[in-house]
């Protein structure tokens, strides 16, 4: 349906049949109006559904926690070699990853496995994806690239990925994740957002953009209590309206004290009340954290499939809307609704 104003007076169209809309006048007959939130017709389909409620990083150069993380309830799990590695171990830990990738069955697990290489302006980054992709490749679910701060980066990344693929002629095509740490990232999120097909998900670094803001931080991912209220709150609401515009996952970056789990708690609450469905784990203790925050509740999921029940029966009488427990429900309504349950069904899969 679509609400038009002429002349001080609201009209609202709604689909007749296949053919043409008929045209109610909400000024005489709003009572028999139900009100419908009409899309643009410019969409952007959605990335791969993947439950991501926590995201364990491991350092490429400590392969004795891999095996650790491969039996985490987490669930993804990303090989760091960018800042978790030093450049002395930069080599030695993309061996590391090639073998783990290889002997190591993660899907089988529970696990999506993503390998964070390094950024584009060293020159780590471009043996990483051709020595990783051509010799495990098929084993790889998404690339996490750091400090992205233009399509063009992406553009790079998917390219490169591209050739390996066509001539090791992989089956498998990897995803790309994105992180935005940086002002010039942020600046160009959206650029970004629609840079690749294959990109799926924005995280937020938020350790690297307090640094690019010259922001004075207390703990990384924490609130600096000379700000009244979170200082991060506008970099994540950015980044979630951006990944909910152009179909892509948003996921929160690291809590650094992993000694303090209420603030970790607290933070991952905050991102979930405006649209964040994850978050990294820098510590294991982190990862039952996020996965606790992000799971819908037994009531919720209830209540949605309540909802979509009620909205389907609405539909048979042919009606728009429908009521329950007192409230009116409609399609925003069922939108919401099948966020919840969807989320649950992934959980229920693991």
């Amino acid at each position: 349906s679509e609400s038009i104003i002429y002349s001080n007076k609201i009209y609202i169209y709604k689909p007749y049949n296949k053919n043409g809309y008929k045209k109610y006048d909400l000024n005489r007959s709003l009572k028999n109006v139900n009100f419908l939130i009409l899309m643009s017709h410019q969409y952007y389909k959605p990335a791969k559904s993947r439950l991501q409620r926590s995201e364990l990083a491991v350092p490429g150069s400590s392969p004795k926690m891999f095996e650790k993380a491969l039996s985490s309830a987490a669930d993804y799990v990303f090989l760091d070699l960018e800042d978790a590695v030093s450049p002395n171990d930069k080599i030695s830990a993309r061996a590391n990853i090639i073998k783990a990738l290889n002997e190591m069955n993660w899907r089988e697990n529970g696990k999506t496995i993503s390998v964070r290489i390094n950024s584009l302006d060293t020159h780590y980054m471009y043996s990483d994806l051709v020595e990783i992709v051509e010799q495990a490749g098929e084993n790889i679910d998404t690339i996490l690239v750091p400090k992205a701060g233009t399509g063009s980066d992406v553009y790079m990344v998917d390219c490169l990925l591209t050739q390996i693929e066509t001539n090791k002629k992989l089956k498998n095509k990897i995803g790309i994740e994105c992180l935005i740490e940086t002002a010039l990232g942020m600046s160009n999120i959206k650029e970004i957002a629609k840079s690749s097909e294959r990109l799926e998900a924005l995280h937020f670094g938020v350790a690297d953009y307090a640094a690019s803001l010259r922001a004075r931080t207390v703990v990384i991912g924490g609130l600096n209590p000379d700000y009244p209220g979170d200082q991060w709150h506008h970099g994540l609401s950015e980044l979630v309206m951006t990944c909910r515009a152009y179909g892509l996952r948003a996921i929160d970056g690291p809590f650094g004290d992993f000694n303090d789990p209420e603030a970790y708690i607290a933070a991952a609450k905050r991102g979930a009340a405006i649209g964040i469905e994850g978050k990294w784990a820098i510590h294991p203790s982190q990862i039952d954290l996020a996965n606790d925050v992000f799971s819908p509740p037994e009531a919720e999921v209830n209540k949605a499939k309540r909802i979509l029940e009620e909205l389907d029966k609405a539909a048979k009488e042919g009606k728009g809307a429908a009521q329950l427990d007192g409230r009116m429900i409609d399609a925003a309504s069922a939108r919401m609704a099948d966020n919840v349950v969807n989320i649950d069904k992934l959980i229920n899969k693991k």
